[in-house]
């Protein structure tokens, strides 16, 4: 896992205690795109699924985690897609 993927699991642990939480580097597949050469922070694909998130839309899930990320953004994280779930959920 590299340090960056690292340093995302490690804030939303913290913040969230998730039951489920999976981070995947694609920064490969966005290699040369503006605004990454700038930044230097990559492209993740990020599945999280905590009790914090429980009874939220999508929208209040998802800017649970965005502002949890915030701390590394531009500099470790350019974008981030996420998939976020409440507890109750039995997607993911």
């Amino acid at each position: 896992m590299s340090q960056a993927s690292e340093a995302i699991r490690q804030l939303l642990e913290d913040k969230f205690h998730p039951e489920f939480i999976q981070i995947e580097d694609e920064s490969w597949k966005h290699a040369g795109h503006a605004g990454v050469r700038e930044s230097g922070g990559g492209h993740f694909l990020i599945q999280i699924k905590a009790s914090e998130l429980n009874g939220l839309s999508r929208i209040l899930r998802h800017r649970k985690v965005m502002q949890a990320l915030k701390p590394l953004f531009p500099t470790t994280i350019h974008a981030a897609s996420i998939k976020a779930e409440g507890t109750e959920s039995t997607q993911l």
